[in-house]
């Protein structure tokens, strides 16, 4: 077979040793300013790509032709599942998570070496052997403790099965983006310690790393959004959020590379905060790590959780002691000796970013303590304890509040001082706003922290709106006049407005399901049910098989003032092989409000039969995925900006090459 098992595991043990010639070689070439050495750094993470391409395409071919002697197809497929999730299925399990986190992780090595032409080549190299070095370092963890191409004797006739909850087309879009997102942040990561190696940061490193750490805050943004979305559909009761370890372990270095985004900024236009940048860099990276380490030590328990092998777990501390400790040993030693920035006045968009940081790293420790509290606690003294959304909530809306306030009012402050007058002129619009929905969200929602947060909601989306109104020059000039200016204008400033916006999306989305209202009944056919103004009415109930389940579905009709809405059909599926029983939800949605509902267990037969089902009327849930849609939208449209996508002075590259031929 040409792309068999061992082909596979020749294939990764190839990309292994072409990791570590990429680790190796452009570290002793930069070192010793050899040209030779530095130019192999390109053309060896290239090829490293190839060989994990070759070997991830191995697993696939194998889940795809039943190869049931690999024993990660024999435990996670079988003849009758769907071709699209014997494709899928492929990461769906611990062993082939770690190959495409891998291979995800060589495209960005190859991406840097294919669009950082304009980089200074020692500088680059360094970048590529940081990014070699943790490739090989997971390549190895595959090797030895995690081989996805592993044999089993007696080969069995056909395979166990993929666990059904994942037997859905979530699973080809959630797990590759958001682990590129987590592994998008190596690149800043590895321009961190290239730059701590070199012992210079500049506007230029700023403007290097600020497009590597937009991508992977999409691709990061997206796959949280993915995730939150198949747990809405998928688990059956309407969540969303919540605060699950696992969960979190997205979350934290979410926030902290949004943070990372935004000081990069200062970096590149006022070289300010450049020593806190570098440090954010580490920790964003640092934290994406641990979150492996969390999902496959079995330290936390989740839902989400791979594996539950403690040499696992020891062979990525391992792993996370090096990478983690050696750069923030490297920091250390390396920071002081950083040039300080320039000065700037509290009230400046300088000040509002600090502000930013400061309640994003802010929510992120507190994050970090809810997560790793439990644990801890259960290592050290054996209590068993835990931590959910009311601590959450409680700690993280205090913080979120003010960080709203700042994102509507920085983008309109001036670099390095501003003034108090002239910004409360700008405002006037914004505050008029959040002052009319101040007074519908009082008549429409109940509690004081959805109200709270749906104020600042439209305050963030209202101050976004102003700003571009403004750099517009609408109130002053003509349609043709702020016509030429949109034409003009950075598309950065689009994307950073469209980002904020998203975000207050996402809020009031959060505040809408706030107000959710749903019931759980048990009816005969022919019985109905009242919910928020609607009528569920349970037309009838059938049978029907799947390609490998049986299914039970159920017709509802939901009417309102005699006028029927939808009928809508969830049902619910029987899996055989697996033992296992699932519930396929049935949403309708119109992205003012959710309606939602579930069948559940049958009791009795025949005519005296009842369902339990379960109702949901959820106000504007679409919002909180179409909030992180418009976020990702806005970061894609910064990168589009030429001055942000090339960026690199190319005056700072030749100067380099000047030294390295010196």
């Amino acid at each position: 077979m040409i792309f068999g098992p061992e082909e596979g595991h020749f294939a990764l043990a190839l990309a292994c040793v072409l990791a570590l010639a990429q680790f190796i070689i452009p570290l002793r070439g930069a070192a010793r300013r050899d040209r030779r050495l530095i130019a192999m750094a390109p053309l060896l993470a290239i090829s490293q790509l190839v060989a994990l391409a070759l070997s991830f395409f191995c697993l696939v071919w194998s889940a795809v032709h039943d190869d049931f002697s690999v024993q990660n197809v024999a435990a996670n497929s079988s003849i009758a599942k769907p071709l699209l999730y014997k494709i899928t299925g492929t990461w769906g399990n611990h062993e082939g998570s770690v190959l495409l986190w891998t291979l995800i992780l060589g495209l960005c090595g190859a991406a840097v070496a294919a669009f950082g032409r304009n980089l200074p080549a020692i500088l680059r190299a360094r970048a590529l052997a940081v990014l070699g070095g943790v490739s090989a370092g997971f390549q190895l963890f595959c090797l030895l403790t995690s081989d996805p191409f592993a044999r089993v004797w007696p080969v069995p006739p056909d395979g166990q099965g993929m666990n059904p909850l994942l037997q859905d087309p979530g699973l080809a879009f959630h797990p590759p983006i958001l682990y590129t997102g987590y592994v998008g942040f190596a690149v800043p990561f590895s321009f961190a310690v290239a730059a701590l190696l070199e012992g210079r940061v500049d506007a230029a490193w700023g403007r290097w790393v600020r497009p590597w750490a937009v991508a992977a805050w999409c691709f990061l943004t997206c796959g949280i959004a993915l995730g939150s979305w198949w747990s809405y559909y998928v688990l059956g009761w309407g969540g969303y959020w919540f605060w699950d370890p696992v969960e979190n372990a997205s979350l934290i270095p979410w926030l902290t590379g949004t943070a990372l985004v935004h000081s990069a900024i200062v970096v590149e236009k006022r070289e300010g905060l450049k020593i806190w940048t570098v440090l954010l860099a580490i920790a964003t990276f640092s934290f994406s790590l641990s979150g492996t380490f969390l999902v496959r030590s079995g330290i936390l328990n989740s839902v989400h959780a791979f594996a539950n092998d403690p040499a696992r777990g020891v062979f990525i501390l391992g792993l996370l002691a090096i990478v983690i400790g050696g750069s923030l040993l490297l920091f250390a030693w390396r920071a002081p000796s950083l040039m300080a920035g320039g000065l700037f006045a509290p009230l400046s968009r300088e000040g509002s970013l600090v502000l930013n940081n400061i309640l994003l790293c802010s929510i992120c420790a507190v994050v970090v303590t809810g997560t790793m509290y439990p644990p801890f606690m259960q290592l050290l003294f054996g209590k068993t304890i835990s931590v959910g959304k009311p601590f959450f909530d409680a700690t993280t809306i205090p913080l979120t509040l003010p960080l709203f306030g700042a994102m509507a009012i920085g983008t309109l402050l001036p670099w390095k001082r501003a003034h108090l007058r002239p910004l409360l002129r700008k405002l006037r619009f914004a505050a008029l706003i959040a002052t009319i929905a101040l007074g519908i969200a009082c008549w429409t929602l109940s509690g004081l922290l959805p109200i709270l947060c749906a104020v600042g909601a439209v305050w963030v989306i209202a101050g976004s709106v102003t700003d571009l109104w403004l750099r517009l020059g609408v109130p002053a000039g003509s349609f043709s006049h702020s016509l030429a200016r949109a034409r003009s204008l950075p598309r950065s400033a689009f994307g950073a407005a469209l980002a904020h916006i998203g975000v207050g999306v996402t809020v009031l989305g959060l505040c809408g399901m706030s107000q959710a209202r749903h019931a759980i009944v048990e009816v005969k056919p022919g019985a109905v049910e009242t919910l928020a103004g609607y009528q569920w009415k349970l037309l009838g109930v059938h049978e029907a098989q799947g390609p490998n389940y049986h299914a039970l579905i159920a017709d509802i009709e939901i009417s309102r003032q005699g006028h029927v809405v939808t009928v809508m059909h969830p049902s619910k599926r029987d899996f055989a092989s697996q033992h296992q029983t699932t519930t396929e939800v049935s949403i309708r949605t119109n992205l003012l409000w959710d309606l939602y509902t579930v069948i559940g267990d049958r009791h009795g037969s025949g005519a005296d039969a009842t369902y339990v089902l379960r109702l949901h009327y959820n106000p504007l849930a679409p919002w909180m995925w179409l909030g992180g849609l418009i976020m990702a939208i806005g970061g894609a449209l910064s990168l589009s900006d030429r001055r942000l996508r090339v960026g690199a002075a190319r005056r700072t590259a030749r100067m380099n090459e000047d030294v390295v031929s010196s």
